[in-house]
C-alpha cells in the first residue's frame, strides 16, 4: 500500500497546489494586485506552495545549440533506438566535420537523464553525443518483462551497436559498473562495437572503499528489509500498473535527508528572492529543483539486485560479476582505454571506489589508464557545473581525441 498512501496524499494536496496557482493569477491582475511588501511575500508564499510537487515526467533537455569551434550551432534532439526500459537518444549538431561519438550511460538512480543536460552540453563542443534516456518504470507494461542489472548491460551494447564501431563511453555514478562490465563482455567477444575509451566518473566500482552512508546503509539492512520496506505495486492509474518497483519519491527522500539543512536553506533563499522580486537568482533556484523534484521508479529486479550485487557483495570487485551467468572478467580489456574521475569531496561516492578499476583492467598497458581526482568538488560537481566544464572536460576530451 505504500505507491497507494503516496498517490493518495499527492491526490489531497494537488487541489491546495491548484487554488495557489490561481490565486498568483489573480494576483498578478491590477484588479486585485499585490501591493508593497506584504502583497510580494502573499504572491511568494503562494508560489511556494505551488510549487509542492513531486513530477514523474521526464524534463525537456532544453538543449538547441552548442558552441561548436567559434559558432553556435543548432542542435536537435532524435531518437535513434526505442526500446520498452530506455530510449538512445542523439544530440544531432549542425557541422560537416566528422566528431568523436560518445554514448553518455545516465544513472537509472531515481532521476531521469536531464540530470546530465550539463554534461551534454559540454560535451557537444567536440563530440556528437548520445545519452541511455531511461523509462519511468511505471510507465513500462508487465507484458515487456523483466529488467535487471543484466538487461540493463545488454541495453548498454546494444546502444553501442547501434552507434557503430569506434564510438566511445562515458558513464556516470551508479551505472560506471554496468558500463565496465559491457565493455568486459564486448572485449572478451572481440565486439567490432568495443568502444575505443572508457570514462567512469564517481562510480562504485568497489563501495568497500572508504564507505559512504549510502554504502553503509546498502549493507546494514538485509535484502528481505529492502523488498518489504521500500518495494511497493504500481497503481492502477499507470501503464505499468501491478509492476512492483522502488518509487523514485523514496529515493528523493533518501537524498534530501542526506543533506536536509542544504534544502531547508535552499527553499528558505527561494522565499526572500521571490518576495524581493529577484527574479534571476530565484530562477536558479527554480530551475535545479525542477529537475530534482522530477523523479522515476526503478523495476524492483533492477533495484535489489543493484543493493545485492554491487553494494552487499561488490561482485566487480571481488571478481564474481556474472553476465547471463556467465563470468564478467574485466582482465579482457585490451584496447579501451581507461580514464577514471573522483571529486575530493564526494560524500555519496568516495575516493578509491572509481579507480578501483585500474586494477580490475590488469591487461591495459599504462598509457591506456589514467585517473583523475578533482579538488573542491562533490559528487554533483564530477560532471556539472563550473570545474566539470574548466578542470574534468579537458581531461575527457584529450583522452577520447587521443584514441580517435
Amino acid at each position: 500500500m505504500l505507491y497507494q498512501a503516496y498517490q493518495f496524499q499527492d491526490d489531497l494536496i494537488a487541489p491546495l497546489r491548484d487554488l495557489a496557482r490561481r490565486l498568483q493569477m489573480f494576483s498578478a491582475t491590477a484588479f486585485w494586485g499585490p501591493v508593497g511588501n506584504m502583497g510580494r511575500h502573499f504572491a511568494a508564499a503562494l508560489e511556494m506552495i505551488s510549487r509542492f510537487e513531486i513530477t514523474h515526467e521526464r524534463p525537456d533537455f532544453a538543449i538547441t545549440s552548442a558552441m561548436i569551434g567559434n559558432r553556435m550551432a543548432p542542435v536537435t534532439v532524435e531518437t535513434v533506438l526505442d526500446m520498452p526500459f530506455g530510449t538512445l537518444l542523439r544530440f544531432a549538431a549542425e557541422t560537416d566535420a566528422p566528431r568523436p561519438r560518445v554514448l553518455v550511460v545516465a544513472p537509472l538512480s531515481g532521476h531521469f537523464a536531464t540530470l546530465l543536460r550539463g554534461t551534454v552540453q559540454t560535451l557537444l563542443r567536440d563530440h556528437d553525443v548520445y545519452i541511455t534516456d531511461w523509462a519511468n518504470a511505471r510507465d513500462v507494461p508487465l507484458s515487456a518483462g523483466r529488467f535487471g542489472m543484466d538487461d540493463y548491460v545488454d541495453y548498454i551494447i546494444r546502444f553501442l551497436e547501434e552507434i557503430g564501431p569506434g564510438a566511445h563511453i562515458l558513464a556516470v555514478c551508479q551505472p560506471c559498473v554496468q558500463a565496465l562490465a559491457a565493455v568486459a563482455v564486448m572485449s572478451e567477444e572481440q565486439h567490432p562495437a568495443t568502444p575505443r575509451t572508457m570514462t567512469l566518473m564517481a562510480g562504485p566500482i568497489d563501495p568497500r572503499e572508504s564507505p559512504t552512508k549510502v554504502n553503509e546503509l546498502a549493507v546494514s539492512k538485509s535484502l528481505a528489509w529492502f523488498e518489504n520496506s521500500l518495494i511497493a505495486a504500481v497503481p492502477s492509474r499507470y501503464r505499468g500498473a501491478g509492476r512492483r518497483v522502488y518509487p523514485g519519491f523514496l529515493q528523493l527522500v533518501a537524498f534530501m535527508s542526506m543533506n536536509m539543512e542544504r534544502h531547508q536553506d535552499a527553499h528558505r533563499k527561494l522565499y526572500d528572492h521571490l518576495a524581493k522580486d529577484e527574479s534571476a537568482e530565484a530562477g536558479k533556484i527554480k530551475n535545479f529543483y525542477d529537475e530534482y523534484f522530477a523523479v522515476l521508479d526503478l523495476t524492483e529486479e533492477f533495484y535489489i539486485e543493484t543493493i545485492e550485487r554491487v553494494f552487499q557483495k561488490a561482485e566487480l570487485a571481488t571478481g564474481d560479476l556474472t553476465h547471463h551467468g556467465r563470468k564478467v572478467d574485466p582482465g579482457q580489456i585490451r584496447n579501451t582505454a581507461l580514464l577514471t574521475v573522483e571529486g575530493r569531496r564526494d560524500d555519496i561516492c568516495a575516493l578509491g571506489q572509481t579507480s578501483a578499476a585500474h586494477d580490475l583492467c590488469r591487461a591495459l598497458r599504462p598509457h591506456l589508464k589514467r585517473h583523475h581526482l578533482q579538488a573542491n568538488v562533490g559528487h554533483y560537481g564530477v560532471f556539472n557545473g563550473r570545474r566539470w566544464e574548466g578542470e574534468i572536460y579537458p581531461v575527457v576530451r584529450n583522452m577520447i581525441l587521443a584514441m580517435e
